[in-house]
């Protein structure tokens, strides 16, 4: 008997979360979904590109994500663009709550993924980079890869 627990399956990441912020801090949910909203993510799809992270009245939210219509789905299918609740714990909600509030920090998501047979998302407490910022990340990652190449050659 395997232990489900420990497969970690990612359906959709956000690759420009990194690129764009700095990430402060990050926090694992759950994700209330609604009818076929999982079997289309065991599909393997979902869009999370634009969307973003919002605390209303003391719960946390995942805005403007989109979780394509089930391909087998019925007149019942979900709605494909909506805001989902996600669960947290009350400390981490009101400890991210004060620190949104700060001047450029905002909740992103960097990944959606399932953990077994539950689907979570990984949620992030990022601030904007700077142009200058992201030149100075990209020249360091440029200069890794020239290390790491020309280690390759000896």
């Amino acid at each position: 008997m395997g232990r489900e627990n420990d497969k970690q399956r990612v359906v959709a990441t956000n690759r420009r979360a990194r690129h764009d912020y700095l990430i402060l801090d990050d926090l694992v949910c759950g994700v209330e979904l609604r009818g076929t909203e999982v079997k289309s993510l065991r599909e393997g799809k979902a869009e999370i590109a634009q969307a973003y992270g919002q605390i209303r009245g003391g719960e946390l939210f995942l805005i403007g994500s989109s979780i394509p219509e089930y391909s087998h789905g019925t007149a019942h299918n979900h709605v494909i663009v909506r805001d989902r609740r996600l669960l947290a714990k009350r400390r981490e909600i009101d400890k991210w709550y004060k620190k949104v509030r700060e001047k450029g920090v905002t909740i992103v998501p960097l990944d959606v993924f399932f953990e077994g047979h539950l689907v979570k998302v990984r949620m992030a407490l990022a601030q904007g980079k700077k142009l200058y910022d992201k030149r100075q990340a990209e020249k360091e990652k440029s200069a890794r890869r020239d290390m790491r190449d020309a280690q390759r050659r000896r």
